[in-house]
């Protein structure tokens, strides 16, 4: 997948390279038989195709590839702040351009679509990075013809969090759900298991797998499980965020619990990490997460079908 692009402070204090996700950050890909690969958006990414980072062995115009998203990284890393609210002003519709649309030229709308919110000065500085992501852009859809494995993620390959080893503690936190509702780490020892769901606002393949875990967290409620979601975007009660995920829940008739809760806490700096959304993990009543993290969205296919062996086995060891 493309690197991350920037720093989401309301989510990701410095994760946005996810329009989601402080800076760019560079994360090793993780190697693991039990990750797996789905559609997703790298955070900061809404709109945007994927195309995964150079690796050794890789030809020139697939390094030239991640050079050029590099460039990507820092024009989104120097005015991180900006560009965080043009992120929160997308349209929640057209969080992935599917029609082959210059990702610049996304970004050029969306700022003119919200240039009420910004300073004329504010102004020159987005429009000016954005035509400069519009050069980039074309020059990758250049090289992505020399490579064209590059331009779709294969099965396995993805990039997860560095702290999601098997058998790793949830991290700790102490939060709210969307209502203001206290809530802590002990949440996991009330269930059998607890599948946690990251998304943001702006992801469609985020969104469009909410009412399928609604689904799923009904079925779970009857065996003692549930799902929890966590919206990068609202982490440190961000009130704006938080209101814009409450009403793209209540449309997609999802209304298992979401939390939010300070990005500097360790669950915070997890959030941080995970490189591409949605993200799936499980976690069992003793608060261990169980296998890697599942990237991409679980409503279907390989991930459907490796989220339901974790919750199946977790299930059938917690009755023991």
């Amino acid at each position: 997948m493309r690197l991350k692009k920037i720093t989401m402070t309301m989510a990701l204090m410095g994760l946005i390279a996810s329009l989601a996700a402080c800076g760019p950050k560079e994360k090793a890909p993780v190697e693991s038989s039990s990750q797996v690969a789905g559609e997703s958006v790298e955070a900061g990414q809404a709109g945007m195709p994927t195309t995964p980072p150079a690796e050794s062995g890789k030809s020139g115009a697939e390094e030239e590839i991640n050079k050029l998203s590099q460039e990507e990284n820092e024009i989104f890393a120097k005015n991180k702040d900006l560009w965080d609210k043009v992120f929160l002003s997308a349209n929640k519709d057209s969080g992935m351009i599917t029609d082959g649309t210059n990702y610049g030229e996304f970004l050029k709308k969306t700022i003119e679509s919200a240039k009420d919110k910004f300073t004329a000065d504010e102004l020159k500085i987005l429009n000016e990075g954005a035509d400069k992501i519009v050069e980039i852009e074309k020059k990758i859809e250049e090289l992505k013809k020399q490579a064209p494995a590059q331009a779709k993620p294969q099965d396995g390959q993805s990039t997860a969090p560095a702290t999601a080893a098997t058998g790793d503690k949830f991290p700790s936190f102490q939060g709210k759900d969307l209502d203001g509702n206290a809530l802590d780490n002990s949440l996991f020892s009330k269930n059998a298991v607890t599948v946690i769901n990251f998304w943001f606002s702006t992801c469609n393949p985020c969104i469009g797998e909410l009412d399928e875990l609604e689904a799923l967290n009904k079925d779970l409620k009857d065996k003692g499980g549930e799902v929890i979601g966590i919206n990068s975007f609202t982490l440190d009660d961000q009130k704006e965020a938080i209101e814009e995920a409450k009403e793209i829940l209540k449309k997609k008739g999802a209304s298992y619990r979401n939390i939010t809760f300070p990005s500097n806490s360790e669950a915070g700096k997890y959030v941080q990490n995970i490189m591409s959304f949605p993200t799936t993990i499980v976690v069992d009543r003793q608060g261990n997460m169980v296998g890697d993290p599942i990237m991409g969205a679980v409503a279907e296919g390989k991930q459907h079908e490796e989220l339901m062996n974790r919750i199946n086995q977790i299930l059938e060891k917690d009755k023991k």
